[in-house]
């Protein structure tokens, strides 16, 4: 399912992290890395994103990807990039509120595995009845209509409302009568 959602937008970075997840728990810990890395990348610099205008009410922090990319590190024996990608989510959590990342820091120093962050359990994308109504195709020209004229030697072209007609203006020659 979540390889579809990302087919369908490839830059739906709560799509690749919950397929992190799922990949470090069925133990493909490089394709987890890989997906956290693309979460993070398709973060595009910001903090977080907040998807509760699509309708998954939950927000991706930066750190939070940084924080599951070390766990997939540490499960790949990788303890000095773990180190590091650590480091770096420090600079990204929000002031005075890093004793997580401080004790994630203590346990990869002692060679200790980390729990990934994950969405929470239960939230599913649940986009709002308007936003699913407005999915359906309109046709806001219409069906198109051929608008001919019936006077033989009018040879007006353009598009302007129905001009008046006049008895003196058709006169009919005599070909036309044939």
């Amino acid at each position: 399912a979540f390889d579809k959602t990302i087919e369908k937008d490839n830059s739906l970075a709560v799509g690749f992290f919950q397929r992190g997840f799922v990949h470090l728990q069925l133990e493909m810990y490089e394709e987890a890395l890989s997906d956290y890395h693309m979460a993070f990348s398709h973060l595009r610099k910001n903090p977080f994103i907040d998807y509760k205008q699509l309708g998954l009410r939950h927000i991706l922090h930066a750190w939070e990807v940084l924080y599951s990319t070390a766990a997939a590190q540490c499960r790949l024996q990788q303890w000095q990039e773990a180190r590091v990608t650590l480091e770096k989510a420090v600079v990204w959590r929000p002031e005075g509120r890093t004793a997580v990342l401080d004790l994630a820091l203590a346990r990869v120093q002692d060679h200790l595995f980390l729990e990934p962050m994950h969405v929470p359990l239960g939230e599913f994308f649940r986009p709002r009845k308007k936003e699913v109504e407005q999915l359906d195709s309109k046709n806001f020209l219409g069906k198109p209509k051929v608008i001919s004229s019936i006077i033989p030697n009018d040879e007006y072209i353009g598009f302007e409302p129905l001009r008046p007609q006049k008895q003196v203006f058709y006169e009919p020659n005599a070909d036309a009568l044939r």
